[in-house]
C-alpha cells in the first residue's frame, strides 16, 4: 500500500498521510484549514517500511476507514515532573 506523506508549514511535528498524491478529497476542511498548504515530504509504501514515529497498521487501518492519517508531535517531556517523581518513589 503505498501513500503520500505532507508535512503541515502551520504546525511542527504534524504529517498528513493519503492514499493518493495530492488527493485530498477526503481530509476534512477544517483540517485543510488548520493544516495550512501541505507540503510533501515522501511517497512510502506501508508493506515495506516501518515509520519512526507511528504504527504502520494504525496508519493503514486510518486510509482505509477515514481516508488519511493526520500524525501529531509527541508531548513535550516535563522534565519537572518526572524529577519530582522520581524523588517521590526514592523517599520512604
Amino acid at each position: 500500500m503505498l501513500c503520500s506523506i505532507y508535512k503541515s508549514p502551520k504546525k511542527e511535528g504534524t504529517y498528513l498521510y493519503i492514499p493518493k498524491r495530492d488527493d485530498f478529497s477526503q481530509v476534512p476542511d477544517t483540517l485543510k484549514q488548520m493544516f495550512g498548504k501541505p507540503i510533501f515530504v515522501m511517497l512510502v509504501n506501508l508493506e515495506q517500511r516501518q515509520l519512526a514515529q507511528v504504527n504502520v497498521e494504525k496508519v493503514k487501518a486510518s486510509l482505509q476507514e477515514q481516508g488519511f492519517f493526520l500524525q501529531l508531535p509527541p508531548p513535550p517531556e516535563n522534565l519537572l515532573e518526572q524529577h519530582k517523581e522520581r524523588k517521590a518513589r526514592q523517599t520512604p
